[in-house]
């Protein structure tokens, strides 16, 4: 009886939705599992193929994500422009050709390369597919259909990390081919099976429908605070995200297969739990519910240099996990009722900024405090980042709530 219960349920919960809401829905959870066979295991391979330190390999992602930040800035404007499936395939289709060119380089510019196209690329599809989503959906069901929408990539992302260690085992070329079909496979979902979604402009060509026209967004400036202080949120994630990996094989004799089940327990969380944690969660104030995810930032990334083994770095993942349940889709939500409907872009594309810049500048950091101090020095060094995530979210609440700035309880 439970199973028939839970589906009455999940269709109570997501009556209403467009049908173009559900092919990114399931596209998504295709990409992210093949992207998620390689993703997880991508340090610990360009450590071994190139024999580089470990600082090398962080630069080398954040090479990455300093592309991504100059696209990002660039993708707003024109997704706002010319549109959201268009920017969506391009990234898809080139995030496919670079699996399979991972596949094969073996020397370091090679590799400096596809990390510049892959950065280039990248940020496309996240503007793109955030903003056709604030397009699709009425504002007090964005935080709800977001949080849908990362159920469903995580769905993906515990079945790819947990196959794609047993692939790197026999032979990472597989995981590489298997990231880039199921790329290519949403690429044609996402253009034979959508439709433009882009607001039509105002009357006037202003600086809101023109190619640029960041002016407005820098004038906001509680915008522009709160993704300040998201981006310390964000360096102390991507800490876990990048170098736990590699510090838990190197240090502890953490395989690849065994560390594939603790990003498969990552996503299964958020699969189990993440509609009923936001369901909690938006019917408070967003400043509030920030700050006590960057707490859990804080202690899951801080709780690793107590760890010795596979079991402890579980327990920090899980702890984590319940931080990013909470803000993700919470900043996600924030940001689209933020956007007037012709910046959607622009917005999505400043926020998408902190998510560059935290994984341009933590990992590097990271890299630096195993290098020159020692490997547990840079959970320590994350726990300070999420702590002071927590403080200004604390702060930046209490201004917003005296503004009253950010709506409080929406339900």
């Amino acid at each position: 009886m439970a199973v028939p219960h839970l589906l009455d349920r999940f269709r109570q919960i997501t009556a209403g939705y467009p049908r173009q809401f559900w092919f990114l829905f399931w596209g998504g959870m295709v990409s992210a599992a093949g992207g998620s066979m390689v993703w997880p295991f991508l340090t610990i391979y360009m450590r071994q193929r190139l024999d580089i330190p470990l600082t090398t390999v962080a630069l080398l992602l954040t090479l990455n994500s300093v592309v991504g930040l100059v696209t990002t800035t660039i993708a707003g404007p024109l997704v706002d422009r010319f549109g959201r499936k268009g920017a969506m395939i391009s990234s898809l289709a080139v995030g496919s050709l670079t699996f399979i060119g991972m596949s094969a380089a073996n020397t370091l510019g090679a590799w400096a390369v596809l990390m510049v196209i892959n950065g280039a690329f990248g940020p496309l599809y996240r503007v793109g597919s955030n903003s056709m989503v604030a397009d699709l959906i009425e504002p007090e069901r964005r935080a709800s259909a977001y949080a849908l929408l990362r159920l469903i990539v995580n769905l993906g992302v515990a079945v790819g990390p947990s196959v794609g260690g047993f692939l790197a085992v026999i032979s990472y070329t597989l995981a590489f081919y298997a990231a880039s079909v199921t790329h290519a496979l949403f690429t044609l979902l996402i253009l034979f099976f959508t439709e433009e979604t882009m607001p039509q402009a105002g009357e006037s060509p202003s600086e809101t429908t023109t190619i640029g026209g960041y002016g407005q967004i820098l004038r906001d400036r509680p915008f522009l605070a709160f993704c300040g202080v998201y981006t310390l949120a964000g360096m102390a994630y991507s800490l876990m995200m990048v170098l736990l990996p590699v510090y838990a094989k190197e240090n502890f004799g953490v395989p690849e297969s065994q560390y594939g089940f603790i990003m498969a327990t990552n996503a299964a969380m958020v699969v189990l739990f993440q509609y009923t944690v936001t369901r909690i969660t938006e019917r408070r104030h967003y400043l509030p519910v920030l700050t006590i995810g960057s707490l859990f930032y804080a202690a899951g990334v801080g709780s690793v240099a107590l760890g010795r083994g596979f079991p402890a770095f579980l327990l920090s993942m899980v702890i984590l996990t319940i931080g990013e349940m909470i803000m993700i889709p919470t900043s996600t939500a924030l940001t689209a009722n933020l956007a007037p409907p012709t910046m959607r872009g622009r917005y999505m594309s400043v926020y998408g900024l902190t998510w560059g810049i935290g994984f341009a500048v933590g990992p590097v950091l990271g890299g630096v405090l195993n290098d020159q101090i020692a490997p547990v020095a840079i959970w320590y060094g994350g726990m300070v980042m999420g702590l002071a995530a927590a403080l200004g979210f604390g702060l930046l609440g209490r201004a917003l709530m005296k503004r009253h700035t950010v709506p409080k309880d929406t339900k």
